[in-house]
């Protein structure tokens, strides 16, 4: 009788109890999968915004939670974008020319100053363009460069101090430009372009070349020159003076008048074709050359 009424008793009371509420454990559970969704799409603008762009910048890996700490990582976050730029303004010369393996290529994009260039910069084209002048600030920081080519601008000055800094400067062309007269030149020169400007002979101080040992290639042809340059240096292979204005030249010229054993052995070409001088008045001042130049002899 007594387990009769127990079991009565049971079945009245089971409809009362009520599933207990899930833990707090299931609770998160629940809650990490609802934000895997909104993971991906921080992780999908975060990839356009850095690699689209091509700023290659390591993503953080870090678990994204929403309470207080994921704010503060939020705004952690929002401040890479920004250093980001400001590491690319200090380069845009890249966005305007061709920056290639320590070489600028800023040709026939009208610029009309030189632009900011990568400090690792050894090699600058900028041919054909509207640079009116160079200055000392230009290359002050760029201490590796090499090469540099102004073909084909419009360049009328250059301050003394332009290229003081860039002592490993070989080859400088400044073909096609307005300049009249020469700026002081790097000691490590090998080939110098000036042709095609208006070159003076009072624009070329006495010790221009005198000091530029390592220089084997000059080219000043079709300039305004009344006389040869004077104290070239001996290790000059090729001369191109011609077409400009030169009407005389002496026995030190390209020799030693007081030396008749003196050889320049290492010239290879001379030229002063289109001058008004008539090289055949001047038989001594080619005796130490193993090739006569060229130009007017009679």
């Amino acid at each position: 009788m007594k387990t009769l009424q127990s079991t009565l008793l049971l079945l009245l009371f089971v409809p009362l109890i009520k599933p207990a509420p899930p833990t707090q454990q299931d609770s998160r559970i629940i809650y990490d999968y609802g934000t895997d969704n909104f993971e991906e799409a921080l992780f999908t603008q975060d990839y356009e915004d850095k690699y689209l762009d091509g700023k290659n910048i390591k993503e953080k890996e870090t678990m994204i939670i929403l309470d207080e700490k994921s704010l503060q990582l939020q705004n952690e976050e929002s401040v890479t974008p920004s250093s980001t730029k400001k590491e690319n303004d200090e380069m845009p010369t890249c966005l305007v020319c061709v920056c290639l393996s320590g070489s600028v290529y800023c040709e026939e994009v009208d610029i009309d100053v030189v632009p900011p260039l990568p400090k690792e910069s050894a090699y600058l084209y900028a041919r054909f363009n509207k640079i009116k002048k160079l200055t000392a600030k230009d290359f002050a920081e760029i201490p590796n460069l090499r090469r540099l080519d102004f073909t084909g601008n419009l360049i009328e000055d250059i301050e003394d101090g332009t290229f003081s800094k860039l002592s490993l400067l070989e080859e400088l062309t400044l073909a096609e430009n307005q300049l009249l007269k020469l700026p002081v030149l790097p000691p490590k020169l090998t080939l110098f372009n000036a042709k095609y400007n208006k070159i003076k002979s009072r624009g070329i101080k006495a010790n221009t070349f005198k000091k530029l040992s390592n220089l084997s290639f000059l080219y000043l042809d079709h300039n305004a020159l009344e006389s040869v340059p004077p104290n070239l240096p001996e290790s000059l292979r090729v001369i191109h003076l011609q077409f400009n204005n030169i009407t005389s030249i002496t026995d030190d010229t390209f020799c030693k008048a007081n030396d008749t054993r003196y050889i320049r052995d290492r010239i290879e070409e001379i030229r002063l074709e289109g001058n008004p001088i008539i090289l055949g008045k001047h038989p001594n001042s080619f005796i130490c050359l193993k090739r006569l130049p060229v130009g007017s002899y009679f």
